[in-house]
C-alpha cells in the first residue's frame, strides 16, 4: 500500500514553513562578519536553497497526484450521472405503461361489468319465462314455416346466451391479465425509484470527495507558491552575500596593511518574502468510518452507498462482480442483496487476498 497524499502534504508544507522561517533569519549575527563566517552562511544559504527545491518537485508531484485522482472521480461522476439518466428514462417509460395499464383495466373492467349485467338478465329472463319443450312447440306452430322460425329463434336465443358466457369469461381473464401487469409495472417503478435514490447518494458523496481534493490541490498549490516565494528569498540573500563576499576581498586588497577587520558593509539581510506559516493542507481525503479497506478507495468506487449493479455488475458498497463475490464466500447472486457486515468480511478476504489491486481505484488514490 502506497503512502497517504494527505500526510505527505502536511510533512511537505511543514518543511517548507521551517524553511522559509530559516530563510528569513538574518545572514549574520555580529555587526562585522568575517570572510569565513560569510562563505559558511553562503554555504548554507545554498543548502536551504536546494532543499526547497526538493520541496518544491515534492509538491508538484503530490500536485499531479491530486489532479490525477480528481480526473477519476469526475470520470466516475459521469458513470453515476450516465445511469441515473438511463434510469430517468427508463422510469418515465414506465410510468406511460403505468398510464395506458391503468386505462385499458379501466376499459376492461367496465366491460366486464357490462356483460355481467347481460348474462344476468339474460339469466333471469330464461328463469321468469316458460322454457319450451319440443312438444310444445310443434303443437303451438302453425304450418311448417312456423316451426322452423320458431326452432332458429330457440337456436339462436342459445347461442346469444353462450356467447354473453364467453364474452364475460374474455372480459374477466383480460382485466385479470391487465391487473397483474399493472402491479409488475408498479413494482418496477418502486425499484427504480429506489436504485436513482441510492444512485443520488453516491454521487453526492463523490461530489464531496472531489470538492476536498480540489480544497486540497488549492492549498498544495499554496505551499508551492510559499516554496517559490521563499527560494527568490534565499536567491536573494545569496546574492547579497556574494556582493559582502566582493567587497570583503577588496576592502581587504585595499587594507593590506591593516590587519583589523574591515569596514561593515552592513549585516542586515533583505527581508524574507513570505510569512512562514505552514500551510494546512485540509480535510482526510474521503469518508472516516465504517470500512474495512481505505475510506478513499470505497468513495471513489461507490461513494459509501450500497449501489445496485453497474454495468459491469459491479454492486454493493464495496463495488464487488458476481464472480468474486462467490469466490470469496458471499451469499447471494450479487454484492448489494447482501447486509453491509456481510460485504465488510467478503471486502476483508479480498483484500487479504489480492490486496489493493483487486480495486480499480486503488492506483488513482496512491494506494499500492
Amino acid at each position: 500500500m502506497g503512502s497517504n497524499p494527505r500526510t505527505a502534504i502536511k510533512i511537505a508544507s511543514a518543511a517548507i514553513a521551517v524553511l522559509i522561517a530559516v530563510a528569513a533569519l538574518p545572514l549574520s549575527s555580529g555587526a562585522s562578519p568575517s570572510l569565513d563566517q560569510l562563505n559558511s552562511q553562503l554555504s548554507q544559504v545554498q543548502g536551504r536553497e536546494q532543499a526547497l527545491s526538493a520541496s518544491i518537485a515534492n509538491l508538484s508531484q503530490l500536485i499531479s497526484s491530486l489532479g490525477g485522482q480528481i480526473a477519476l472521480v469526475q470520470t466516475r461522476e459521469a458513470e453515476v450521472r450516465a445511469e441515473l439518466a438511463h434510469d430517468r428514462a427508463k422510469l418515465a417509460a414506465t410510468q406511460r405503461a403505468l398510464v395506458r395499464e391503468r386505462r385499458l383495466l379501466a376499459v376492461l373492467r367496465a366491460r366486464l361489468a357490462f356483460a355481467r349485467y347481460l348474462l344476468a338478465r339474460q339469466l333471469v329472463s330464461s328463469y321468469e319465462g316458460d322454457k319450451p319443450d319440443l312438444v310444445s312447440v310443434v303443437l303451438e306452430a302453425h304450418g311448417f314455416s312456423d316451426l322452423l322460425e320458431q326452432v332458429n329463434f330457440l337456436q339462436r336465443a342459445e347461442q346469444q346466451q353462450q356467447t354473453i358466457i364467453v364474452v364475460t369469461r374474455i372480459a374477466k381473464a383480460r382485466a385479470a391479465a391487465a391487473a397483474h401487469r399493472l402491479a409488475i409495472l408498479e413494482a418496477t417503478e418502486r425499484q427504480i425509484t429506489e436504485a436513482d435514490a441510492l444512485r443520488e447518494q453516491a454521487l453526492v458523496g463523490m461530489n464531496a470527495l472531489l470538492q476536498s481534493r480540489q480544497a486540497a490541490l488549492q492549498q498544495a498549490s499554496a505551499a508551492k507558491q510559499a516554496a517559490l516565494a521563499a527560494t527568490r528569498a534565499q536567491g536573494q540573500q545569496l546574492q547579497s552575500a556574494i556582493a559582502q563576499v566582493q567587497a570583503q576581498q577588496a576592502a581587504a586588497e585595499q587594507a593590506a596593511q591593516a590587519m583589523s577587520a574591515p569596514e561593515s558593509s552592513g549585516s542586515s539581510a533583505p527581508a524574507s518574502s513570505g510569512s512562514g506559516t505552514p500551510v494546512n493542507v485540509g480535510p482526510a481525503l474521503g469518508a472516516s468510518g465504517g470500512w474495512v479497506i481505505p475510506p478513499s478507495i470505497v468513495m471513489c468506487e461507490s461513494g459509501g452507498q450500497n449501489l445496485t449493479p453497474n454495468s459491469a455488475g459491479a454492486s454493493g458498497y464495496y463495488q464487488i462482480i458476481p464472480s468474486t463475490w462467490q469466490e470469496y464466500g458471499g451469499s447471494g447472486p450479487a454484492a448489494y442483496l447482501a447486509g453491509k457486515a456481510e460485504q465488510d468480511s467478503v471486502a476483508t478476504r479480498i483484500w487479504d487476498g489480492s490486496g489493493p489491486g483487486a480495486w480499480d481505484c486503488a492506483s488513482m488514490v496512491g494506494i499500492h
